[in-house]
């Protein structure tokens, strides 16, 4: 079970839910647990599951009878995944070392998290261990930064002003879009059948300045850069014109994000000599 949530990491994982899901990460659960084929039955881990939206739909379409858990380190999150569905269990942990025994489920999902691991590989392997013998992996990361032209014209902006610190802070989340690379991470830490492709969905955000704002005063500072209100003025008059390109005609904005699929299974020789953690 996660630690007690101070009130600023719940305001940041509601503020998360409420903007950031919706227009990024809500568009792609489907499409994942499409993959999956969730079934009754299916015993489910999402790892770094946020505040639940991969986990939710997965569990809307296993039932009752299946088991369906989600692992992330933040508090915050995971006490907003706790109130939107109780009925999945929630686990506080990290990727690199998984507190549930081995063969524990028979798929394991991963959603736009993984970029963000300490060790990748040692994460990889973590995921392998809690999977049944040919159990089934599936790891989804952003397309390369130039492939995504939105965010690739807020970066340029925020290097021209707030410098090349603020701007790496939003590179970090393209920076497994190459798909060899992907593919060669997931054959290094003992996955199997690996195929991956490259999918595209829409991103809705309300207006550009929520878009740009939910980066600057959240994002940014998760990543440990802090800017000044003059410069955060500054940035959100001048991606007014930068992203004017996707607005819409209500004031939305709106443009294409892609993001690769991976899917690989466990290799039998992977059962893992590891002792299980029982979370």
């Amino acid at each position: 079970m996660a630690q007690s949530a101070s009130q600023a990491q719940l305001d940041a994982a509601w503020a998360y839910e409420l903007v950031f899901v919706p227009a990024l990460f809500h568009p792609w659960a489907p499409q994942v647990a499409d993959a999956v084929q969730a079934k009754p039955g299916l015993r489910v881990l999402d790892v770094a599951c946020g505040t639940g939206i991969l986990a939710r739909e997965i569990h809307r379409r296993t039932g009752p009878g299946a088991s369906v858990a989600g692992l992330d380190p933040h508090p915050g999150m995971l006490a907003v995944a706790a109130e939107l569905a109780p009925g999945i269990h929630w686990e506080q942990g990290v990727a690199e070392s998984i507190p549930f025994a081995d063969a524990a489920f028979d798929t394991v999902v991963s959603q736009f998290g993984l970029m963000f691991f300490a060790d990748r590989l040692q994460a990889l392997r973590e995921m392998l261990r809690v999977l049944v013998p040919r159990g089934q992996l599936f790891v989804v990361v952003w397309d390369a930064l130039e492939h995504i032209p939105a965010y690739a014209a807020l970066v340029a902006l925020l290097e021209r002003l707030a410098g090349q610190q603020a701007a790496d802070a939003l590179r970090a989340p393209f920076v497994l879009g190459d798909p060899a690379r992907f593919s060669e991470l997931l054959t290094m830490a003992g996955a199997d059948s690996v195929a991956i492709r490259t999918e595209t969905e829409m991103a809705q955000f309300p207006s550009i300045r929520t878009m740009v704002e939910a980066d600057l005063r959240g994002w940014l500072p998760v990543m440990g850069v802090d800017l000044d209100e003059n410069q955060i003025s500054r940035i959100l008059y001048e991606s007014e014109r930068v992203l004017a390109p996707y607005l819409e005609p209500a004031g939305s904005v709106a443009f294409e994000m892609r993001a690769h699929i991976a899917t690989a299974t466990k290799r039998p020789s992977t059962e893992t000599s590891i002792v299980g953690r029982q979370g």
